[in-house]
């Protein structure tokens, strides 16, 4: 016997739905493995690079305004158009951009594995990713821009939880190395997320022969990170 629609399903808006469907793919319960990558931060840690809340904001501030705002972000943006077009050569150069981009193997297994991982989850939820697994399993914005544009959510809202996604990860992940308490962690969010719609429209803005960005202590931390002694994270 068919499950009962829940009252009031049926005047939901799209925009709504929407909104239900983005927060289902930028939340933290996801199971794609995103809380065990620092992305550099806790060898950072080591090295007396970041001791505290302040040093802590400074390095998310600068990774979001370049490798997020002229990289992954832009990236988003071009895959979401090429998804609506079905454009399977443009989809797999951005690909190749994107992960010639990650500037360490650790970032670029980092890459790999959720891409997989979110390969997993979308295709339990939408049986037709199953066509395009190999472009899917490649990286984690390819599958999350393929969910964005079958669920109708624009690019604005997609980069918007793309960067707070990442923006939560990377700080609960850092109070634990550094570490700082929750409130210093969520005054961090509170902070760097008043600069979410800034970056989102600088990024809508750059032109192709602009995409790409370099941070060079993210990409030092990563590399020593490989190597270090003891790791709590796997990037």
């Amino acid at each position: 016997m068919a499950a009962a629609m829940p009252t009031g399903i049926m005047n939901t808006s799209p925009n709504e739905l929407a909104l239900a469907r983005l927060l289902q793919l930028v939340s933290p319960s996801l199971p794609i493995g995103g809380y065990t990558y620092s992305q550099g931060i806790e060898w950072a840690v080591e090295a007396q690079w970041i001791g505290n809340q302040v040093e802590l904001q400074l390095w998310l501030d600068g990774v979001m305004q370049t490798n997020l705002c002229y990289l992954e972000l832009p990236i988003l943006q071009r895959m979401l158009a090429a998804w609506s077009l079905r454009d399977l050569t443009q989809l797999e150069h951005w690909n190749e951009v994107l992960i010639a981009s990650r500037e360490t193997a650790e970032l670029r297994l980092e890459e790999a594995n959720r891409a997989r991982a979110f390969y997993g989850v979308l295709k339990s939820l939408e049986p037709s990713a199953d066509e395009y697994q190999l472009i899917l399993r490649q990286s984690h914005i390819a599958g999350y821009s393929f969910a964005c544009e079958r669920w109708g959510i624009d690019f604005e809202r997609a980069a918007c939880g793309w960067l707070w996604s990442w923006l939560e990860n990377l700080v609960l992940s850092a109070v634990k190395i550094i570490p700082l308490g929750q409130t210093a962690g969520q005054q961090i969010i509170f902070s760097l997320g008043a600069f979410i719609p800034e970056v989102v429209a600088a990024a809508e803005a750059v032109a192709d022969d602009e995409i790409g960005a370099s941070s060079m202590a993210q990409a030092i931390a990563s590399a020593r990170h490989e190597t270090q002694y003891t790791r709590l994270f796997r990037s």
